[in-house]
């Protein structure tokens, strides 16, 4: 009789919880709106902080206009991702661009009378939001975050994760 030896493969920290969100993210009409509304979400929280009242800070001069409270969440969730996965913090970080892009040309929107950046991206909150819920109603589950206010975190990589699958990109 030969020993055999058992290799264990211990998972990675961002495949345990990717392994953990998906215990409540199965029923197809549930992922189809969190392909919708987490990046809304992502979008609308953004906007909604980057829209409280920054001081200005005197030696920026004429760069206080490219910091904000939203810049110390982006630096956080960047860096957290980054911890997780390189690649998957990179992708988050160009899509975080895209979203302020857009952020800005709200703001500028407002100037020339348009909606408040903050009242355009709560409804857009709400809304989104609403659409998680009926998710999961749908599916059956509750959302993972109320387990563990990590996965607010999570859900966004969580679909990356499938387009680097999809494109055969090791995360």
């Amino acid at each position: 009789m030969s020993k055999q030896t058992k290799t264990i493969v211990q998972k990675r920290p961002v495949h345990v919880y990717f392994d953990k969100y998906q215990e409540s993210h199965n029923n197809h009409t549930n992922e189809v709106i969190h392909w919708i509304c987490v990046p809304l979400i992502i979008f609308s929280l953004l906007g909604l902080v980057w829209s409280i009242p920054f001081p200005q800070i005197g030696f920026l001069g004429k760069y206080n206009m490219y910091l904000n409270w939203a810049s110390f969440l982006i630096a956080f969730s960047v860096y957290y991702y980054y911890r997780l996965s390189p690649v998957l913090s990179y992708f988050m970080l160009l899509i975080i661009a895209a979203m302020s892009y857009g952020i800005v040309a709200l703001e500028q929107w407002e100037k020339i009378g348009g909606p408040a950046l903050w009242l355009v991206c709560l409804v857009i909150f709400v809304v989104a939001w609403i659409g998680q819920f009926i998710g999961h109603k749908i599916e059956g589950k509750k959302p993972s975050f109320l387990d563990d206010v990590k996965f607010l975190l999570i859900g966004p990589i969580w679909l990356l994760h499938f387009i680097c699958k999809k494109i055969g990109l090791r995360y």
